[in-house]
């Protein structure tokens, strides 16, 4: 009776699958060399809408050459560093750009978003994953943490 229960009990359990597709080929894929081109990138990308409205968290996944592998929302308002380093090991990324928008225009970073770089920069160490730069965004420019 007990191996039935057993049987039943691993019917129960979430499978846990990990895969990551680009149909970008590798050479086709951006490369980038300085916070003016991440801008002009994510500018194209960010939902115009949106940008001045509701603050959004996104990240920008590199492999080790700095081409990306991919942009990913990790969120609209608060921030899990969970999430942003679930979708960076998923993609199997070496490299990180953080970038959020300031609905109000307001480019200077706060201390929560200083803290927040830190935090994510010291998680990132020790993954072996490099945090190149954070971006505070908006229609009418931007503030680059690395420059």
């Amino acid at each position: 009776m007990e191996t039935l229960a057993n049987h039943l009990l691993w019917q129960q359990l979430a499978e846990v699958q990990i895969s990551y597709r680009n149909p970008v080929r590798p050479s086709q894929r951006p490369k980038l060399t300085s916070s003016k081109e991440v801008y002009s990138l994510l500018i194209s990308y960010w939902n115009a809408e949106r940008i001045e409205y509701a603050e959004e968290f996104k990240i920008l996944l590199l492999n080790t050459g700095n081409r990306v592998l991919g942009i990913y929302e990790v969120s609209a308002g608060g921030v899990d560093a969970k999430v942003i380093f679930t979708a960076a090991l998923k993609a199997n990324a070496s490299a990180l750009i953080l970038v959020h928008n300031h609905p109000s225009g307001n480019l200077l970073p706060s201390d929560q978003d200083i803290l927040l770089t830190k935090k994510i920069a010291q998680a990132a160490r020790l993954l072996d994953i490099r945090v190149l730069d954070h971006l505070i965004i908006s229609p009418d420019g931007y503030f680059s943490f690395r420059d």
